[in-house]
């Protein structure tokens, strides 16, 4: 739409709110980020994404930006970009360039001026104009996800300027505020539905910087794009977070300082009465930040201490002071001394068994945020206002939290890791790892994939990186295929249990029966129950599984990351030949009859549940 060949004017309004989507950059210019895209180089990229793009709204200018941005998250991003408001043609035509291009995910973007159109000149009422284009918008979803596996992510619409009963708007059901409102709420709902369908919150970030910033009618009627150019990035970003959170990229630990972070004084110096934090008053923003932090803890994000002071000094807050909102139950990892930041939070990247990349550290402190990012670059360290009144509001405009999952194991997720400190502490009593290992009284589930731990089977997918031999993110749609189809899939998952606690779900492996031989196609565990002998059983079970069916030999991928260097010799070590391999990937085969179980000290509670045709 916009064949000008020159840049549309921009309206100028209030100062771009800088609310940096992107865990590298905070730099969210368009100008900047379209320049950028005119020299990517896949040079330094670590993962691909085909991204596939439909719109009722122009994209050209678009299209390049969200390239600069996934670019910035060392991702090569291939967009298919489909013609101007061909959203339905593209997804009914079997044989559409949307189909060829075999997309990971298809993102849809609606405008509400293509709506209001419609909706202006609609023949019907309200009611069945809603009730029509809300069946569309949920039927092009349902004929994506028939003929390819993508996930959607769905745009909602920005509210409109337009209030044709003024504040009475809300009270009537056929108004066109009301209306698009009513659409929000059914894409929503009809995503929850969903578990392989996304929504894109446009109204949320329009709402953010003020429609009257937001809408140009003008560059809408001269090139059909929905807002401003310099409010394109917010989009753009906002989808990236959505992509790369599907691809197992987030926030799994905020790791924070104490003195004036988490309260306002120095506990050293003012003492337990003398520090600011109250519900009212002077101490309100860290009791405020406090109900922030314990609100993402309670949604599965890990909270770690790592502060400049004496341990006991540290703790009291948390132990006596009457306002403290966290609890020392609250926090996974505690640490507290006077040593160097960044060697502390390797520490606690170590216990915790995760990656730099899905640490936050937050500090008022400039030098030792400076000095964090110099020292560990992919630990995310945003800026922090002067004023603790901001806190909160910096840390929520940064997207820093994005999910593409929620579970019920994520409630429990610091018990976890509670559990298994006790666990390494218990581990120093006993004169061998033999000995430990039998003391645990370790007790596993392997079964089947079913429905009910398809969300958390799923969750374990996306978010496992160093103990990932192949790292394919599959969808819940995709998981529940593999669980549906007995013929030729064996996909199990395992829970471990011991005398701690439980681990809950901790380990998938996807196995498919070939003609003369089993392939492992994906095998993950999680980190927190290394060296248990966990993987050793699973093995064992693939191999009973093998010989069971009368095939002669198991066969197994693996696929390197930056990220799972800790399996390279998987396959090796449970004596496995090379067959082929180079920089991509590397083929490993065993006869059957070759393997010898290995000894383990897990006990086995509930077979598989496994009902192959004959």
């Amino acid at each position: 739409m916009d064949s000008l060949g020159k840049e549309p004017a921009v309206r100028i309004g209030v100062p771009m709110i800088d609310i940096s989507t992107t865990r590298y950059s905070k730099d969210l210019d368009y100008q900047t980020l379209l320049r950028a895209s005119r020299c990517l180089s896949r040079e330094g990229t670590t993962q691909k994404v085909e991204l596939a793009l439909l719109a009722d709204t122009a994209t050209q200018r678009f299209v390049p930006i969200l390239r600069a941005l996934f670019h910035r998250q060392r991702v090569d991003a291939e967009i298919y970009e489909a013609p101007f408001d061909a959203i339905e043609p593209e997804v009914y035509d079997a044989q559409s360039g949307l189909y060829q291009f075999k997309p990971d995910a298809v993102a849809i973007l609606n405008s509400v001026q293509a709506l209001r159109a419609g909706f202006l000149c609609r023949p019907g009422d309200a009611d069945s104009f809603r009730k029509r284009v809300g069946d569309r918008i949920v039927a092009v979803w349902e004929a994506l996800q028939s003929r390819c596996r993508a996930t959607v992510i769905q745009s909602n619409f920005v509210l409109p300027y337009e209030r044709f009963f003024g504040n009475f708007d809300h009270k009537v059901a056929g108004s066109f505020y009301a209306t698009v409102s009513a659409l929000n709420a059914h894409i929503a709902e009809a995503a929850r539905q969903r578990s392989s369908v996304f929504v894109n919150d446009v109204e949320a970030i329009a709402s953010w910087v003020g429609r009257v910033n937001w809408f140009d009618d003008r560059f809408w009627d001269s090139a059909k794009y929905f807002c401003t150019l310099d409010r394109l990035p917010l989009v753009a970003s906002n989808l990236v977070d959505i992509v790369m959170a599907i691809r197992g990229r987030m926030t799994k630990c905020i790791v924070l300082d104490l003195d004036d972070t988490l309260w306002g004084g120095t506990i050293g110096d003012d003492g337990i009465e003398g520090i600011q934090l109250n519900a009212h008053g002077d101490g309100e923003a860290f009791y405020r930040l406090q109900l922030c932090l314990r609100e993402l803890r309670k949604r599965g994000v890990l909270l770690a201490v790592c502060s400049k002071n004496q341990l006991e000094n540290a703790l009291l807050p948390f132990e006596k002071h009457p306002e403290m909102v966290l609890k020392r139950g609250d926090i996974a990892v505690f640490v507290a001394n006077w040593n160097q930041k960044a060697d502390n939070i390797r520490e606690i990247r170590e216990a915790l068994k995760i990656s730099f990349d899905s640490m936050v550290f937050l500090d008022d402190n400039p030098f030792e945020r400076n000095l964090v990012r110099e020292l560990l670059p992919d630990v995310v360290v945003p800026e922090l206002p002067e004023d603790p009144a901001d806190y909160v509001r910096a840390i929520s405009e940064l997207n820093l939290f994005e999910t593409a999952s929620f579970s019920a194991e994520d409630l429990k997720r610091t018990e976890l890791y509670r559990a298994e400190a006790d666990r390494q502490e218990a581990q120093g009593n006993f004169k061998s790892i033999e000995e430990f290992l039998q003391s645990l009284d370790m007790r596993i589930t392997v079964a089947r994939f079913d429905s009910f731990n398809l969300p958390r089977i799923a969750q374990l997918i996306q978010r496992s990186n160093q103990f990932n031999l192949t790292t394919r993110r599959l969808s819940e749609t995709e998981c529940r295929a593999l669980m549906e189809d007995e013929e030729h899939w064996i996909p199990l998952y395992a829970r471990l249990a011991d005398r701690f606690g439980d681990h809950g779900l901790i380990s998938v492996v996807i196995l498919e029966a070939l003609e003369d031989e089993l392939a492992i196609r994906d095998w993950l565990m999680s980190c927190r129950v290394l060296a248990r002998g966990v993987e050793q059983f699973m093995m064992n079970r693939v191999f009973e599984h093998a010989k069971g069916l009368g095939l002669t030999r198991v066969r197994g991928e693996f696929i390197p990351t930056a990220k799972n260097g800790m399996v390279k010799d998987f396959f090796s070590r449970f004596g496995f030949s090379l067959l082929e391999g180079n920089n991509a990937s590397s083929h490993w085969s065993l006869p059957t009859e070759a393997y010898r179980p290995a000894d383990v000290f897990i006990r086995l509670l509930e077979d598989e549940r496994i009902a192959l045709a004959s």
